[in-house]
């Protein structure tokens, strides 16, 4: 049992790779909080995984394009379960769009989401660790924070904001106890991916050496090495879980 004892929140929790940390998590004797968007699925879930694993998992609402709302997660955690030991900054959202037909609006939601929440949720959580002189977090970013790619604008300035964000946080983080890392999904098979068509779909495939799409559990088992004690030498990294996708670019 890697995290017996370990007290884990995961935003954007309720489906796909982070349902699937959070899984893994418990599994591995954590305690976890599933935090994401009231209304959502997350509430659902964690009744299903907390009868299963016998009172170790509660849902928490939280959007994390609202500091209170990051601020009252952390608060909330720490107040029930007495510590955060590990966080997988995950919640995240899409979007395709050429660059000059993208609005404002568009363009900032993506920002905010997946940018500046990875910031509000890992500045919360800097200052429950640098309390208890220990903890791990886990920013999920992507191929696209190392690679470019058409008509992601929004969301590969997202990603490689949040590859370097985690080099700087992991500097500051470590005298304090406090390792900070990303992992770097390839293309995975959530629902994200639900509206693409075949030939799309195939052809995301074969940029993948490996010839599949992830699975979401794979990205969780990167989590859970980075959250544990076994990665206790590593922190500022990005690591790739992508069937292969970047190693023949450069």
């Amino acid at each position: 049992m890697r995290m017996k004892g370990k007290n884990v929140i995961v935003t954007g929790g309720a489906s796909g790779i982070g349902l699937a940390s959070v899984e893994r998590c418990l599994e591995e004797g954590a305690s976890v909080v599933i935090a994401d968007l009231e209304g959502g699925d997350g509430q659902a879930q964690a009744a299903r995984l907390d009868d299963r694993c016998d009172g170790r998992c509660l849902f928490k609402a939280c959007d994390v394009t609202d500091t209170a709302q990051v601020d009252r997660l952390f608060a909330d955690t720490v107040a029930e379960l007495g510590s955060v030991d590990a966080v997988f900054n995950n919640a995240g959202i899409g979007g395709i769009c050429p660059t000059d037909e993208l609005e404002d609006e568009e363009y900032l939601k993506v920002i905010d989401i997946n940018l500046n929440g990875v910031f509000r949720v890992a500045r919360a959580a800097l200052r429950v660790m640098y309390r208890q002189g220990s903890g791990s977090i886990v920013n999920c970013a992507s191929i696209l924070g190392v690679f470019g790619q058409s008509q992601t604008a929004a969301y590969t300035a997202a990603k490689g904001g949040v590859v370097n964000m985690t080099r700087t946080l992991a500097i500051e983080a470590a005298p304090k106890g406090v390792r900070v890392n990303a992992i770097g999904p390839g293309y995975i098979d959530t629902p994200l991916l639900e509206a693409l068509d075949d030939d799309m779909l195939q052809g995301l495939i074969g940029l993948h050496p490996i010839g599949r799409l992830g699975r979401p559990a794979e990205i969780a088992n990167a989590f859970l090495f980075l959250a544990s004690d076994e990665a206790s030498f590593v922190t500022g990294a990005h690591l790739l879980v992508d069937g292969g996708f970047t190693a023949g670019k450069s």
